[in-house]
This record gives structure tokens, C-alpha cells and sequence, in this order.
């Protein structure tokens, strides 16, 4: 068959204005290499705005990847601009498809939608695709004499290292090499993915899946191998929500690869590491490790779910900088109950250490959808969500660049939001430089 694969395009997060590419679409690409070493003909399609009316005639299926919700209003603009041929298979899954899979059935006159992990499910599903009876394949939904029908979810595979490496031959070379994204430097790198999910209950952040699922160290290895071989990589970037979760498992991994001789860099939480772990990094190449500090506000931090604390804080830092790695932090100013004193404590901890962070990168909250402060508006006092009375349809408010929407709050709470916005920035910038 052949076989259409859509998504939508991306910007870095801390370079949106600049339209800088994030990470190439690894859910796409995983789908293409499965359903090409199935024998089927596979292309890669790109939607961003100013390109969504695409002719996709000559195609037996065509599947929308829903990357995120920031997203899912373009792809709906693709789904309605774009031409098929009557009788195209439309598959859909991703992201958003995760949590709200009845919806996106219906927005987007799907036949089918995948609910979870989607590699073994397309193949399913392009077996099925005359037929269009799906009764038979795990973690979808469909339609069926007009009722929505869900089929039993399609358990998590055992073992990823069986999937084959993401298709990056689907995509143009500069999609996939890139320079001045690896911690600063100017070398020529990847992006890579070797796990999958994220077991921490955070409420600002939008995983569809808690259980982790690692790739052992000889597949991490020949992924890298290959890299090096086609495109000529210096280093990469793992990009999995929160790669350093079992220990053992990172160590084989960084076991495996050191000989290989590259840079790398890694997101943590700061309570995930030690120095052992940290030292067995740094010998494997790793450079940088990106954490996701968010507040110095110890309130904020347990409104957040975030069970670590400013003691953990400053001891992963202080580790990291002790094995030789250079220290990122992520901090998101703006949720619910940030004020004047929670933001000159995260001021506070990041001026005390400010000789060990080689890089900051400030955000402002975002209610995402898929988590649970999005869940529990009323709870948090958010609005603007798609499931609230007055939903505006407007899906790009729910982007993390740059974003200034008020969120919650009165009038005095949001101007106080704004004022300590500002001198959390003026500092971050005056010491790291100006952000994105």
C-alpha cells in the first residue's frame, strides 16, 4: 500500500521567533520505518502554516500525527484543505489523539484512531483497511453504525530495541543534522530518542504514559554507529521526557557508547542522579545535563507535584558540576499562586548557583492539555480550556513560546504575575544572556 504519514512542523522552544527546528517528529518516523519493513510505501509530509492544503491523491492511507494540542488546529486545517481520494484510509494518533481520541475521531472524520502506542497498531490497521473491521486490533477507536466504539488497549511492547531505527531517510539531511543546538557548541549533531514515558506525577506536564521503557546499550549504540556512518555526527541530544529514571539502565547505555567518541547531552530531574551515575556520564561524552528546576519556591514546587525540594536543587547541580557537566535548568514563572515572594526565591536559588548553571531557560505557564492542572481548571482556577462554557477553538494559545495570556487570576493577582515576570527576566538575561 501506499501510505502517507502528516505532521506538523515545530519550532525550538527557546528560539520560536526565530522559527529554529525542534527534533525531528520521532513518532512519525517510527511509524515509517515499521510500515516500510512491513513492504508498504511510505512518504513523510510536513504541515505548517501557509502549508496544509496538500494533494495526496494516489495514497491508500494517510495518517495525522498529533504532536501536540498547540498543533492540532493546523492539522485540522490540513484534514479539511488536503485532497484524498474517496475511500483513503484516515488514521490518526499522537499526542493529543492520547487524550482526547474521541474528539479527534470526531473533528476529524477519522475511520480510525489510535489510542497509545501506534507501531503495531498501523500494520493492524492497514490489514484492515478494505474491510475498514477493526474489532479486532488493540487501543483504537472507531466508528460503527453510528456509535463510537473502543476496542481493549493494546498493551506497551516488552522490548523497543525490536523497532527499527526512526526512517530519518524520509526527511531532508538538514532536518536531521544540525549545528549550535548541543549545549552551546557549534558541533554537528542528532537528536535521539532511548526511552520512553515518564513515571513523575507533575501537574504542569502533558505524558500520555507513565510506565518507562528503555532501549538497552547495543541498540543505543547502533543507532549512534549509524549516525556517524550517514551523516557524520560529532554528537546528539537525547530527547525522552526524563531519560535518567533507572540507573542501571543508563549506565549500559553509556557503557556501550563511550568508546564512540561523542558529545552529548540529556533532561534529568534533580532527584534522579548521584555521582557515580554523573561520573559515569561524563566518561561516556555526556556535556550537559538540562533539569527541569521550574520554581526556587519550595510551595510552588508541591503545588507542582514535583516532590524535590531547593536541597535537591542545589545538591544535582553541585554533583553535576563536580563530575565535570555543565548544568541547564528549565524554570516556568506563572502558576497558579506565583507571586512577588516565590519569584525572588527562585531569583534567590539560582543567584546562589549561578557559578555552576552554564544555561537558564525561562518559561511562562501554560495550562497543556493532557495535564492535570488543565483536568482540574476549577480546582486551579485556570480558564480558557476547550472543555470549559466560552471556548474560544483557538488550539495555538496552548503553544509555550512566548506566551503572556492570563491564565488566572483577578486583575491584582495578574499585574503582580506580570511585575514579577519581569524582574525574574531582567536577572535571568542580565546573567545568562537574553532568552529566546
Amino acid at each position: 500500500m501506499k501510505v502517507a504519514l502528516l505532521y506538523p512542523e515545530v519550532y525550538d522552544m527557546a528560539r520560536f521567533r526565530e522559527q529554529r527546528k525542534e527534533f525531528p517528529p520521532f513518532g512519525v518516523l517510527y511509524l515509517a520505518a515499521v510500515t516500510e519493513a512491513a513492504g508498504h510505501q511510505v512518504e513523510i509530509h510536513r504541515v505548517a502554516p501557509g502549508r496544509t492544503a496538500l494533494d495526496l491523491t494516489g495514497f491508500d492511507a494517510v495518517g495525522f500525527s498529533l504532536a501536540s494540542s498547540a498543533t492540532y488546529g493546523l492539522m485540522l486545517q490540513a484534514r479539511q484543505e488536503t485532497k484524498l481520494d474517496p475511500g483513503t484510509l484516515v488514521m490518526a494518533g499522537g499526542v493529543h489523539a492520547n487524550f482526547y481520541p474521541a474528539e479527534v475521531l470526531h473533528d476529524l472524520a477519522a475511520d480510525v484512531v489510535a489510542d497509545g502506542e501506534s507501531e503495531g497498531t498501523v500494520l493492524e490497521l492497514l490489514d484492515h483497511a478494505d474491510d475498514r473491521d477493526f474489532t479486532g486490533v488493540p487501543g483504537v477507536l472507531f466508528t460503527r453504525d453510528g456509535q463510537t466504539v473502543r476496542s481493549p488497549a493494546r498493551p506497551l511492547m516488552r522490548d523497543i530495541d525490536q523497532l527499527p531505527l526512526p526512517a530519518r531517510h524520509l526527511l531532508p539531511r538538514e532536518d536531521i543534522v544540525l549545528t549550535d543546538r548541543l549545549a552551546g557548541t557549534d558541533a554537528r549533531m542528532a537528536h535521539v530518542m532511548f526511552s520512553r514515558g515518564c513515571p513523575f506525577p507533575c501537574s504542569f506536564c502533558a505524558v500520555a504514559q507513565r510506565r518507562m521503557q528503555y532501549r538497552g546499550g547495543a541498540s543505543a549504540r547502533a543507532e549512534l554507529a549509524h549516525l556517524i556512518d550517514a551523516y557524520g555526527i560529532e554528537g546528539f541530544a537525547i530527547v525522552d521526557d526524563n531519560f535518567i529514571v533507572n540507573k542501571n539502565k543508563v549506565a549500559d547505555i553509556c557503557t556501550q557508547i563511550a568508546d564512540l567518541g561523542l558529545r552529548w547531552s540529556a533532561l534529568s530531574r534533580v532527584d534522579t542522579v548521584d555521582r557515580a551515575l554523573l561520573e559515569t556520564m561524563a566518561a561516556s561524552g555526556c556535556i550537559e545535563i538540562k533539569y527541569g528546576m521550574e520554581s526556587g519556591s519550595e510551595r510552588l514546587l508541591k503545588a507542582m507535584r514535583k516532590n524535590t525540594t531547593q536541597a535537591k536543587i542545589r545538591a544535582a547541580v553541585e554533583m553535576t558540576a563536580a563530575a565535570g557537566i555543565s548544568a541547564k535548568v528549565f524554570i516556568i514563572h506563572g502558576y497558579p499562586g506565583e507571586d512577588i515572594e516565590s519569584t525572588r526565591q527562585t531569583i534567590g536559588l539560582l543567584r546562589e548557583l549561578r557559578p555552576m548553571l552554564g544555561r537558564v531557560s525561562l518559561f511562562r505557564f501554560v495550562p497543556l492539555p493532557g495535564t492535570e492542572v488543565y483536568a482540574n481548571a476549577l480546582l486551579h482556577g485556570i480558564r480558557g480550556t476547550h472543555q470549559q462554557p466560552g471556548w474560544d477553538g483557538d488550539w495555538s494559545k496552548f503553544h509555550i513560546h512566548h506566551n503572556t495570556r492570563r491564565w488566572w487570576g483577578d486583575d491584582e493577582a495578574w499585574a503582580e504575575t506580570e511585575r514579577s515576570y519581569a524582574e525574574l527576566r531582567r536577572f535571568v538575561e542580565g546573567e545568562w544572556g537574553p532568552q529566546g
